[in-house]
């Protein structure tokens, strides 16, 4: 082997790995789900609302990204809102030092995110 299809061989190995580590990455909406999963499962009010905060963020950032990947799902948009409404609840629940609530509104979002990512 010469060494210009050593190069080519080493560029398209590395492409391969960036490829497949952009394809592993977590969506917003994954995210979300994730931080709404921590904040149901959270031992304390101040860890609820943290977690639904950063949550929030993430599933504003999934609705944003939509129009971009040029794809639309009424369907979708309305769970993701619906955890998002759930999600305000768990940030004054847990504001108000209502854990059990707010648990269970982020439990909700969980929910509803879920649905919009059609995972079971």
């Amino acid at each position: 082997m010469n060494m210009n299809n050593i190069t080519l061989l080493a560029s398209l190995f590395i492409m391969a790995i960036i490829s497949f580590s952009a394809i592993a990455e977590d969506t917003p909406l994954d995210q979300a789900i994730q931080h709404a999963q921590a904040a149901a499962t959270s031992s304390d009010s101040k860890a609820v609302v943290q977690h639904a905060t950063e949550a929030i963020m993430q599933a504003t950032a999934a609705i944003k990204m939509k129009p971009i990947a040029g794809r639309y799902d009424k369907n979708e948009d309305n769970h993701i809102s619906e955890g998002l409404k759930c999600l305000d609840d768990a940030v004054k629940e847990g504001n108000a030092g209502h854990t059990d609530a707010a648990k269970k509104a982020a439990s909700d979002a969980v929910n509803h995110f879920k649905q919009a990512a059609n995972i079971k």
